[in-house]
């Protein structure tokens, strides 16, 4: 093995989702360093995590500074939308990316509008009493189809309703457009316009996907709406316009890295419009503009959101300044799980107390010296535990399959401690024989998307 490439590095679906999380970044790395062959990680929106680590020169950085063929940065304009209903406009199309649209079909070139929801809406509520549809299974509120509401995380289905189950209102609607919504409005707007969508909803069968992508690249439709399956690096030399709809969706979720990813998605989706001879120009629409992801997406500046990223993760001791471990317990009762994840937390930290009321005694170990084949004897000082423990609190979402859920979350700037930490909670487990609990407990090293 001579080279190993990772293209759109800053990728999360490269990080496990099932245990083990490993994050398939780090085994190329180990696995370079067995074989003495080179690793590349390429991006145009790096991660934060390597930029840091090219940053300190662990990373040798190495920078395009143009674009292939010498085509030009698309043009990016940031709406405003709360002026927008300022001046009457309800609909969820500006009047600058409106007019835009118009003048792109005019000249028989190609637009992509990015929106990272599917369905019609996000959630559906009573607009007399305020309930929202839930999934009966997990915290979440039901998706809003066309003929039905479904749940993202279980795949719960139930019919549309007209009447509230609460209070009886028919004031029952959806809030916050999806990526069918979009469609039905552009179809309305422009009938003879070709449309097509790539969502989860289009593209569930194994080539559904390409065979979307290949209508589109063959000039078959005039407008492709879609998630974020549309912004991974697609190349169309027809497409010179480029609408993002609400790009602040997922700028204030409760992940730390939320507004790195924000970045990541509109830089990404920005950068498909005018890669070949024909101008680009991007139109993001934000209910947040003074963003600083949102404005260093605008000038296309990743140095720019880095420095100020960073910044943000030292005031916090967020990786990668700092590593976090977060364990997820999930059990079927709530107060059960609770306690069992106090427990587990409890136990802990009493190891840590220990072991920094032990600090400075000697401690034995045994090394082996390789050229003569012997173990010597070593003595080391015991150092404090560099160690913080939080939680457990309740999850990210509370409840997946009616599986309560809690996270314990633990800081080190030395992984090694980590691992110690899962140890330690591990042992406990089996020391008190609790392993036909009805709980489970998943480990996770530096998480790029929250619990």
């Amino acid at each position: 093995l001579g080279l190993v490439i990772i293209d759109e590095e800053h990728e999360t679906s490269y990080k496990s989702e099932t245990m083990p999380r490993y994050h398939a970044r780090e085994v190329a790395l180990q696995l370079c360093r067995m074989c003495s062959a080179g690793l590349m990680l390429g991006s145009a929106t790096p991660s934060i995590d390597s930029y840091y680590n090219a940053d300190r020169g662990i990373y040798n950085l190495y920078e395009l500074t143009e674009r292939y063929m010498g085509a030009e940065l698309p043009k990016v304009e940031v709406v405003d939308m709360r002026a927008e209903l300022k001046a009457g406009n309800m609909t969820m199309f500006s009047a600058e990316l409106k007019n835009a649209m118009d003048i792109r079909l005019a000249r028989g070139e190609q637009i992509m509008l990015f929106l990272n929801r599917r369905g019609i809406s996000s959630f559906v509520s009573c607009k007399s009493c305020g309930m929202v549809m839930k999934c009966p299974h997990c915290d979440v509120s039901l998706s809003e189809h066309s003929t039905k509401m479904i749940c993202h995380y279980c795949g719960y289905e139930t019919g549309k309703i007209n009447v509230c189950p609460e209070c009886g209102s028919k004031y029952v609607y959806g809030f916050k457009a999806g990526t069918e919504q979009v469609e039905q409005a552009l179809l309305k707007m422009y009938p003879s316009a070709r449309l097509l969508r790539l969502d989860g909803d289009t593209a569930k069968k194994k080539d559904d996907l390409d065979n979307i992508l290949a209508a589109f690249q063959a000039g078959e439709a005039d407008i492709l709406i879609g998630t974020q399956m549309i912004v991974k690096g697609h190349d169309f030399a027809n497409v010179t316009l480029v609408g993002v709809l609400a790009a602040d969706q997922s700028l204030f979720a409760s992940d730390f890295n939320a507004g790195e990813r924000t970045f990541q998605l509109l830089t990404q989706a920005c950068g498909r419009a005018g890669r070949a001879e024909k101008k680009g120009v991007a139109i993001i629409q934000t209910y947040q503009p003074e963003h600083y992801a949102i404005e260093y997406a605008k000038r296309q500046d990743f140095r720019g959101f880095y420095t100020e990223e960073i910044e943000g993760r030292k005031l916090l001791d967020f990786p990668p300044v700092m590593h976090l471990l977060s364990v997820l317990i999930q059990g079927p009762d709530e107060a059960d799980t609770q306690t069992y994840a106090s427990w587990l937390a409890g136990s802990l930290k009493k190891r840590i107390s220990e072991m920094n009321d032990n600090a400075g005694e000697d401690t034995v170990g045994y090394l082996k010296e390789q050229e003569k084949s012997i173990n010597r004897i070593i003595v080391r000082k015991r150092q404090k535990a560099d160690i913080c423990v939080y939680g457990p609190a309740p999850a990210q979402i509370g409840r997946i399959k009616d599986m309560y859920r809690r996270v314990i979350y633990i800081k080190s700037h030395d992984t090694d401690e980590l691992i110690m930490c899962k140890d330690v909670i591990e042992e406990r487990i089996e020391h008190a024989g609790r392993q036909s609990d009805p709980f489970s407990v998943t480990f996770d090293l530096d998480p790029m998307n929250g619990y």
